[in-house]
């Protein structure tokens, strides 16, 4: 294979990254599908299934950049260890319960949590440690197909959480990813990776926090990151925790349907960000971005009025074209605006940003008890599509005035 792509596959160390990535995420996404349908049995509450995923999300809230500072002192290949290691003993616990029919909400709540925290140190450490691999000159195809593995992994996720959890309930499902959480934590360790280590220094991570912030207000590029990141995954994304009540409860699909459903968008995001690591599309950074986050919410808006499943599948496969502008962009953005000694404690707060996503599963929650799941996702994504707009025109505005 020539090109960018061949150059990448051709760097050991790169590999194990991409591959580690892979296995790990589509874990992730399985676990989540999963115990969405276990939530949704045991109660038929969307508000229930909400919290179940929410709090699987809700650590990148609070401990986003509390890693983004630290993984600039400990060595970010231990950080990713650990990431896998943890998550795959708590699969194990929870697969011995569910195996001796000793498994109950709380338990998968509280391992959701755990897990969730873990997964955390994704953005500020795995991701970065990419970028690093693959070099300057490599970096935006190797963000775009980590960013389409990605997105294969959250279609592949869902789709294997439906049909495991429909055959062998959450006992099959925990006990998979066990097994590949462990085989990837195996493969990570051959990693050779070498970082600058700064000495850790507890009190000054709220400085360093203020640094990063301080630096980021004097980037109107990182503000239009920041700020869209926010909105897409509070209101957009929302949509995650209402997979399960809209397909089992508005479609009356089965289990694994449902996880085809969940596998829509990133069947699209799969397919625009191979385009874009490919080098078919080229378009101005920051309108990808953004526009990718505002067609995902047009879409989102057709699909919570649609008749049909199908339609509804269609239309968030169109949405995922949008999402794999906005994913590949939002990680390329931060690594090239951001100087090297700043990047992780920025990307902290990104993951920060992506952490507000379990504030919008949970009210999205909410609206869907009170109103029903299309009518949450409509007023959910069409709230989002107006602030984004908002956004994008005020720093648009901003930058005029600075720069006449």
């Amino acid at each position: 294979m020539n090109g960018p792509l061949g150059e990448l596959f051709r760097l050991p160390d790169f590999l194990r990254l991409w591959l580690v990535g892979a296995t790990g995420n589509a874990m992730r996404w399985l676990e989540l599908l999963a115990s969405g349908l276990f939530a949704w049995e045991a109660t038929q509450s969307a508000l229930a299934v909400t919290v179940v995923v929410a709090v699987r999300q809700l650590p990148q809230l609070f401990f986003g950049a509390f890693v983004g500072a630290i993984s600039e002192a400990v060595n970010r290949k231990t950080i990713v260890m650990l990431a896998l290691l943890v998550p795959a003993l708590v699969s194990t616990i929870l697969a011995t319960l569910a195996t001796t029919g000793l498994l109950e909400l709380w338990h998968v709540t509280l391992g959701n949590f755990i897990s969730g925290t873990m997964w955390s140190t994704e953005m500020s450490t795995r991701r970065r440690m990419v970028g690093e691999v693959a070099g300057p000159h490599r970096i935006v195809p190797a963000i775009a197909l980590d960013s389409a593995t990605n997105a294969a992994t959250r279609m592949i996720g869902p789709i294997l959480g439906g049909v495991i959890f429909g055959w062998l309930g959450m006992r099959g499902a925990y006990t998979l990813t066990a097994l590949v959480q462990f085989m990837a934590a195996f493969a990570l360790a051959g990693l050779a990776y070498e970082q600058v280590i700064r000495r850790l220094d507890l009190a000054r991570i709220p400085a360093e926090i203020a640094e990063g912030l301080a630096f980021a207000r004097t980037r109107n590029t990182i503000l239009l990151v920041y700020g869209v990141t926010v909105v897409t995954n509070a209101f957009a994304f929302a949509y995650s925790g209402l997979v399960a009540p809209i397909g089992s409860g508005v479609f009356h699909v089965s289990p694994a349907l449902v996880g085809l459903l969940a596998a829509a968008e990133p069947l699209g995001a799969l397919l625009g960000g191979a385009l874009i690591a490919a080098g078919v599309v080229r378009m101005d950074r920051r309108l990808t971005f953004a526009g990718g986050a505002g067609l995902f919410m047009v879409a989102l808006i057709v699909m919570a009025l649609s008749p049909s499943y199908w339609l509804a599948f269609a239309v968030l496969v169109i949405g995922g074209f949008g999402t794999a502008g906005f994913g590949n962009m939002q990680t390329t953005l931060m690594l090239t605006e951001a100087p090297a000694e700043m990047r992780s404690r920025l990307m902290g707060l990104v993951t920060v940003g992506i952490g507000t996503g379990p504030l919008g599963v949970l009210v999205a929650g909410l609206l869907s008890d009170a109103i029903g799941p299309r009518g949450a996702v409509l007023i959910m994504a069409g709230a989002g599509l107006a602030a984004t707009i908002a956004l994008a025109a005020s720093l648009r505005e901003r930058s005029r005035r600075i720069d006449p």
